[in-house]
């Protein structure tokens, strides 16, 4: 019976890995990239068509680990998970936040730290907006892009507060700066990188996040083949220092 039950395991272990992206990637010399190109400083659009951010670079990286090319494929906050399993991506990236919804659909490579909500606002308003108290009044106006973590923490934490949908992340911060919102949530990395880019604003108590929180690259679930090497893949840039180097290019100076 023992030795039945392991010819099993091994047979579901070589038919699980015949099916892997591993070998996909391997084979047609392309990794799928789902990313959402609007959040600096992990994945962002450029005019030119080109994406750039620390994400973007480790997506180039993991391929060429796999002598393949990188294909990207747009998606968006909203239709992140659904564009992730629909598109067949090998991996989506660009800042994704771990959370218990998305894990019932996919699996997250080891994280690359943690990374909790906090606000953004004006600087002259710092003092205002830094409790969950201060913020959850009906004056208070929020404002966060459609589909993501930030709305989704706005909903189950701050009720009661005015909130604006907005269609454009890269933008949406000038929406602040403009006196046509009072705050965004967003996470800790974005709020020090923007108000580097927009002197007038403010990342608030970055080191004491109002909800814990960690980043990490999403992959396709019950393909053990695949996250193993992308774990392993990880491990190595953080030990080589290939991670902390494309990091620094980004976040070097702002923080």
């Amino acid at each position: 019976m023992i030795k039945t039950g392991i010819t099993a395991l091994l047979l579901v272990a070589g038919s699980a890995s015949a099916q892997s992206h591993l070998d996909r990637v391997m084979q047609s010399k392309t990794l799928a990239v789902c990313t959402t190109g609007d959040y600096k400083p992990y994945t962002f659009l450029r005019a030119d068509g080109s994406y750039e951010g620390i994400d973007v670079a480790m997506a180039q990286s993991l391929a060429k680990s796999l002598n393949a090319k990188v294909k990207w494929v747009p998606t968006t906050w909203k239709m992140l998970t659904q564009d992730f399993l629909g598109k067949q991506c090998d991996i989506a990236l660009g800042g994704v936040s771990v959370t218990l919804k998305r894990q019932q659909t996919a699996w997250f490579a080891t994280p690359l730290g943690i990374d909790g909500k906090i606000p953004l606002v004006r600087c002259a308003d710092k003092d205002k907006y830094r409790t969950i108290a201060q913020l959850n009044r009906p004056d208070v106006r929020l404002i966060e892009p459609a589909g993501g973590t930030n709305e989704a923490f706005v909903h189950s934490h701050l009720p009661d507060a005015s909130l604006t949908l907005f269609h454009d992340n890269v933008t949406i911060f000038q929406q602040l700066v403009d006196k046509k919102a009072d705050v965004m949530i967003t996470d800790a990395s974005e709020a020090l990188f923007q108000q580097k880019r927009y002197p007038d604003l403010c990342a608030v108590n970055p080191d004491k996040p109002m909800q814990y929180g960690e980043k990490a690259y999403m992959l396709p679930r019950d393909d053990i083949s695949w996250k193993l090497y992308v774990d392993q893949w990880l491990h190595l840039s953080n030990a080589t220092g290939e991670y902390q180097q494309i990091a620094a290019q980004w976040l070097g100076s702002a923080r």
